[in-house]
């Protein structure tokens, strides 16, 4: 694999004092290794979680702070977090988007949308559109561009892995209700959609005012893949001591990069003064396109469906789905 792209040391040497992030699936992964940074610089980090213990602990140990739960199979936890948030903070500096799942079997969120398209896409969709106002109140109060940093991933693009064609959103069904599901193609749309909402936020707001971007960490370390690695090689306990092995023979071999390494390219879009809005920031990834493996800061995401156009439709039918 081509070398792990870094942040610029010295952008870990930025004075974040006073600066409020909100930062989703914060408890683990790369989402706990970015607010372990932002807080080492002095930012107020909100972790949100949906285990209350589990984001309690990570906030505990990154100096963060856990307000309530968040649940991204649930639109009305979603309302309720922002509440609770609005109720003690009048400053947002940054919002990551960074929870995620992947390849998980056909499910429905409490409102029924399909899994992964609720929870990676609907849900932040609408935690970024209730919060824009605070992060475009900060930009304003500071002088500075607030940031919003939606985790996309190369499988937003055709890969050499499962989605090996350009994914793509069905516009006639999102909520995978007629189509046969499959569910890497439904992964794929999910995080085409991380994509094309920072595309379109990008085109809502002025860049002085909020600069917006995706990214793909990598192939991380992590418990993203659960559902794959279960569907690969079974759920008994044989069978879970040799996915491990793998894992970890991949992790070594730099195939796999650890959570550390995943959260550059997050922190690099928070960070850095060059960053363009609506760009993607890739790590290095399995793209089927041989020039995009080696990733950038930024690159064009290779899919053809990843349009402006796209991002504006997707943004008025998500705004119907999620009541705004």
């Amino acid at each position: 694999m081509p070398p792990t792209l870094r942040c610029d040391p010295k952008l870990f040497e930025k004075d974040l004092s006073g600066h409020v992030v909100v930062i989703t699936g914060a408890n683990s992964g790369c989402g706990l290794e970015t607010s372990r940074q932002l807080s080492k610089q002095g930012a107020t980090v909100i972790l949100a979680c949906r285990n209350a213990e589990r984001g309690e602990a990570a906030a505990k140990d990154v100096v963060g702070v856990f307000i309530t739960t968040l649940d991204l199979a649930s639109l009305a936890s979603v309302r309720s977090f922002v509440d609770a948030f609005l109720a003690k903070y009048d400053r947002l500096d940054a919002l990551v988007n960074n929870a995620g799942i992947m390849a998980c079997p056909l499910g429905r969120t409490k409102e029924g949308f399909e899994m992964q398209l609720g929870c990676n896409h609907l849900a932040h969709f609408l935690l970024m559109n209730l919060l824009a106002p605070t992060l475009i109140k900060t930009a304003e109060m500071t002088g500075e561009p607030s940031r919003f940093v939606a985790l996309s991933s190369c499988a937003a693009a055709a890969t050499t892995g499962k989605t090996t064609e350009d994914p793509s959103i069905n516009f006639e069904d999102v909520n995978w209700e007629t189509s046969e599901y499959d569910e890497w193609k439904a992964y794929g749309a999910s995080k085409l959609a991380n994509y094309l909402c920072a595309l379109g936020a990008s085109t809502k707001y002025p860049a002085n005012k909020l600069i917006t971007a995706s990214v793909h960490p990598g192939w991380v370390y992590s418990a993203l893949d659960q559902h794959a690695i279960r569907k690969m090689f079974g759920t008994c306990f044989m069978s879970r001591g040799i996915s491990t092995v793998v894992k970890k023979s991949l992790y070594y071999k730099g195939s796999i990069i650890s959570p550390a390494n995943g959260a550059q390219s997050t922190l690099h879009c928070l960070l850095d003064d060059s960053v363009v809005s609506g760009k993607f920031y890739s790590q290095t990834g399995i793209y089927k396109d041989e020039a995009s493996q080696g990733g950038g800061w930024p690159m064009e995401l290779p899919n053809p469906n990843a349009t402006v156009e796209s991002a504006g439709k997707l943004w008025e039918i998500s705004e119907k789905l999620v009541g705004l």
